[in-house]
């Protein structure tokens, strides 16, 4: 399916500057919170100051006799009003086969709360100052009970039960592969590399925080303005699980949106709030997040262990894999929250190599922390981490470079299509060459002369490398789209996939504009309303791979519907018409008509048609990142000296989206390795619940990037030819800068240390070898 249609073009490898750049950074951009409402009630949220605790009474008579307040409600007030539980996917198995345990997450706290930042209290006021007073009259008696924050100590006999339920705490298991082959092959290896690594707990921070507003229209419909990445999810969900009304009660309604990450996907508690409230009173009612209450309570990232284990011959060739993985879910499980380390994970965790036997072993445990959601990458760059920090540690054991030790394994273009021990299939990628490129493009000969001149300085100098590999699009293969053309010459698409920062809105436009010949300034592309159309929207880089092919299949379908109206219209046979330039033409003739003219003779005076794209499975973008950084030993900061990257994300509709993509996601894959970590205390407390506490990475922490693509290996599953690429930088910037690390403080002896890297742990890791020699 990688080849387009001959007759048709969809404005691929077009450097289109993005369209709704002006309007975002003129300050034009429309945010949930932006939106007016006349007479909107504010929402607040009170939340719980311990991490676990028996609620023993909740007294909100002061609260609702405050000054403006309308309403105050409690867990009691929602069980005894039927309101839903959020749901998570019941498709998991406890380590014994059993079915597992899945604890109802709650819009408000009920009997116990599980985590610092859960909410226990809503109150609803004429002003958000009004509310929040109030709320501070809320008195809650807690009776408190001992919390468990990381899942080794979760994991210990005796340890604090999060739910009752789940006597071990640990919520669901998976294993794949066969224990006793692979300890077989171990055993008669040449050579064993063995690591204990961690991906820390990271917070997303997108520059919008989470904000939502339901305004109820008399008639008994709903409608909720929330920064949602998946919007008919998010009513899906309101609907079936919390409100129990049918779906086709509600409407929800995306802006713009300042970042996703995965943070923003399906619904929060603080969503089904304000709903819930909004449809009580029949008065509109808002709610917006302060930034300590995404730190709190939105859904955090990674937090996983692995004990992992490579086998190799004498040659350097990957015998066996194995790995022990347990994942943190946090005390309620999102709808990913098992899927993570269970799932997803498990299919990248052989990356690009020809591993002929794989040994898993996955649990996800249970702690009072705030719960584990999607974040960009979402299992994938933990599990590529691992298998790349094993690959560089190999290669430092078996005195190999460390390109030549990947190359031995990697997965031959040959080989194509071919299946992973997960039954995962990669259906293109030239591995080799794109590792032959980005040594060309680092200047891998000149490295010496440069780590000579930093250590002439006294500075430490390491060079990382890093292949990665992305499983994009999930299961859902499917994406609708409609397209209309109007009669005064304008298109309009309809997608339910979600910009958040990609640049969708550019992309699609010059898909339609290039295929229909109409300028692209009069192309208009519609998200966010289920209204207009549902799908699963934007998560795990499907919009442009999956969306766009639906945009594809709708321009198709629009010219396929034309080509009889025109064949009417020019009184001639549809066989001899000729499509382009947005007019179809009388083979030989000069008799010709537009599709805007055709439009404009139909009842509507627009031509329409609904269209569903469907590709044949989840695409597999990879790369190669080098990177060089610099040291200073009597301070241990780091500096990224210089980024090389060349990715393979088939071909690409407009190659300066995908840098800017590369980019980003280089920058927050760095973010882990060298920055951000979530702290909580034994006792529950989140430390870092500001930017004070919790480092955020900064344009000036990094060099100019240099970037570039190979399209030599199109996918071969969507017409596009194209594989996602929003998250591949985040997947492949992690190993690559560790890697670099290590590198540079190899004369010490350091063969790992835990992310984030920071300026204390180095120094400290230089001091303690400086003291043992």
């Amino acid at each position: 399916m990688n080849i387009l249609p001959s007759d048709m073009k969809f404005g691929t490898r077009q450097p289109v500057k993005r369209l709704e750049d002006e309007r975002l950074i003129t300050g034009r951009g429309r945010y949930t919170d932006d939106r007016e409402s006349d007479g909107a009630l504010w929402l607040y949220i009170l939340r719980s100051p311990h991490a676990h605790a028996r609620i023993v009474s909740i007294k909100t008579d002061a609260a609702r006799q405050w000054p403006g307040v309308v309403a105050v409600y409690t867990g009691a007030d929602l069980v005894a009003d039927n309101v839903g539980t959020l749901p998570t996917l019941p498709i998991f198995k406890r380590p014994d086969g059993s079915d597992a345990s899945f604890p109802p997450r709650r819009l408000l706290g009920h009997e116990i709360v599980r985590f610092a930042g859960e909410p226990v209290a809503a109150v609803v006021a004429e002003t958000r100052q009004a509310a929040q007073d109030a709320a501070e009259a809320v008195a809650v008696e807690y009776d408190v009970l001992p919390a468990v924050t990381d899942v080794q100590s979760a994991l210990a006999p005796g340890a604090p039960r999060v739910w009752q339920e789940i006597p071990d705490n640990i919520a669901a298991a998976a294993s794949y592969g066969d224990a006793d082959t692979v300890d077989a092959a171990f055993a008669k290896a040449a050579h064993v590399v063995a690591l204990d690594l961690a991906n820390q707990r990271l917070i997303p921070n997108a520059i919008e925080p989470r904000a939502n507003l339901a305004e109820p229209d008399g008639t008994g419909r709903l409608t909720l303005r929330v920064p949602s990445q998946t919007p008919a999810s998010t009513r899906d969900i309101l609907a079936d699980a919390v409100l129990k009304r049918p779906k086709e009660s509600i409407r929800i309604l995306v802006a713009d949106i300042g970042g996703g990450f995965g943070h923003k996907t399906s619904l929060y508690p603080e969503d089904g709030l304000v709903a819930y409230a909004a449809t009580k009173l029949n008065k509109a009612v808002r709610w917006r997040a302060d930034r300590i209450d995404d730190f709190l309570s939105g859904t955090h990232g990674r937090d996983l262990v692995t004990h992992a284990e490579l086998a190799f011959d004498a040659q350097g060739r990957i015998l066996a894999f194995r790995a022990k993985t347990t994942g943190n879910t946090g005390a309620y499980l999102s709808g990913t929250g098992n899927i993570i380390p269970l799932v997803l994970g498990p299919f990248v965790s052989t990356g690009l190599y020809d591993i002929p036997l794989v040994r898993m072993e996955t649990q996800s445990v249970m702690t009072n922390t705030a719960p584990i959601g999607a974040y960009r990458g979402a299992g994938r760059p933990e599990a590529i981490f691992t298998i790349e920090r094993m690959m560089d540690a190999a290669a430092r054991q078996l005195k190999m470079d460390p390109r030549d030790l990947r190359k031995i394994n990697f997965v031959k273009s040959e080989q194509m299509p071919f299946t992973n021990f997960m039954g995962q299939i990669y259906d293109s990628g030239n591995f080799s060459k794109l590792i032959n490129r980005a040594s060309d493009a680092s200047d891998w000969a000149g490295f010496e002369a440069r780590k000579a001149a930093a250590q002439a300085k006294g500075l430490l100098y390491g060079r990382g490398v890093a292949s990665s590999m992305e499983w994009t699009g999930g299961n859902a293969l499917i994406e609708p789209a409609k397209l209309h053309v109007t009669g005064d010459g304008r298109a309009i698409v309809h997608s339910a996939t979600q910009a958040m920062g990609q640049g969708l809105e550019t992309s699609y436009a010059q898909m339609v504009a290039q295929a229909l010949s109409i300028p692209i300034e009069k192309v208009e592309v519609v998200q966010g309303d289920t209204d207009l159309i549902g799908g699963f929207g934007s998560v795990g880089s499907r919009s442009l791979y999956i969306g766009g092919s639906a945009v594809a299949a709708s321009i198709s379908d629009l010219v396929d519907k034309a080509r009889p109206l025109a064949a009417e219209m020019l009184e001639a046979a549809t066989q001899d018409l000729e499509f382009a330039d947005g007019r179809f033409r009388i083979a030989g003739t000069d008799r010709q008509i537009t599709l805007a003219e055709i439009a404009s003779k139909q009842p509507e005076r627009r031509l329409s048609v609904s269209s569903e794209g469907k590709v044949d499975g989840p695409s597999w973008p990879n790369g190669t990142h080098v990177a060089e950084v610099e040291i200073d030993p009597d301070t241990g900061h780091v500096r990224i000296a210089r980024y090389t990257t060349v990715d393979d994300v088939g071909i690409p509709m407009n190659p300066m989206l995908v840098e800017g993509q590369m980019h980003g996601g280089i920058v927050q894959g760095a973010g882990q390795t060298l920055y951000e970590g979530a702290v909580y205390n034994e006792e529950g407390q989140l430390l870092t619940a500001t930017f004070m506490d919790y480092q955020m990475p900064r344009a000036e922490d990094f060099p100019f990037f240099k970037t570039e693509l190979d399209e030599s290996s199109p996918s071969q599953i969507n017409p596009l030819g194209a594989k996602g690429c929003g998250e591949s930088g985040t997947v492949g910037a992690t190993p690559t800068l560790m890697n670099a690390v290590i590198d540079a403080l190899a004369p010490y002896g350091i063969t790992h240390l835990d992310m984030p890297l920071t300026p204390a742990k180095i120094w400290q890791a230089i001091a303690s070898h400086r003291k043992a020699a």
